[in-house]
């Protein structure tokens, strides 16, 4: 679904929605943030000290919905862990947005942990899972995933202060 006037797809209005919206609520905390300069893989959003250096860096990761309840990755976020780097999950299901705060660290784990798990267990018609770039952060997995149980990203939920 493409904005005809924009050129802009619903995914990339969702996206800057999501970016926006964390930049409401580090602004709420006090904190001095703005959007990373645009085509910066790895990071949308700069958290700045007083003295203008960089404190931490945010990816954003946006979803209104899904039938697996989960936010899109790919095979790179497995090895993606920078000092400072927070993944922000922001979810825009309703009634209320809510954002999970989480260290890349845990986000390669479990973008990593999930995937090997799933390819091991079998697909359709009991044939083996293909392996492919897409990988998938959910709250709760349908399958097993060693370290990351059912509701494991409820811990990060409104975790701001992890922003420093």
């Amino acid at each position: 679904m493409t904005n005809q006037a924009s050129g802009a797809s619903h995914y990339d209005l969702i996206g800057s929605a999501g970016e926006h919206f964390v930049l409401y609520k580090l602004h709420l905390r006090g904190l001095l943030a703005a959007q990373a300069p645009r085509g910066f893989k790895t990071v949308d959003i700069l958290v700045l000290n007083p003295d203008h250096s960089v404190v931490a860096t945010i990816q954003v990761k946006t979803r209104t919905s899904g039938k697996d309840g989960g936010w899109h990755m790919k095979a790179k976020h497995e090895t993606l862990v920078l000092p400072g780097l927070l993944y922000c999950f922001v979810d825009f299901e309703p009634p209320v947005p809510s954002t999970f705060v989480i260290p890349c660290a845990i986000v390669a784990d479990v973008v990593k942990q999930s995937h090997e798990s799933w390819l091991a267990r079998p697909g359709k018609g009991g044939k083996p899972h293909q392996d492919t770039e897409m990988r998938r952060v959910q709250p709760s997995y349908s399958f097993p995933v060693a370290g990351y149980p059912v509701g494991w990203m409820d811990q990060y939920r409104d975790r701001w202060e992890l922003v420093r």
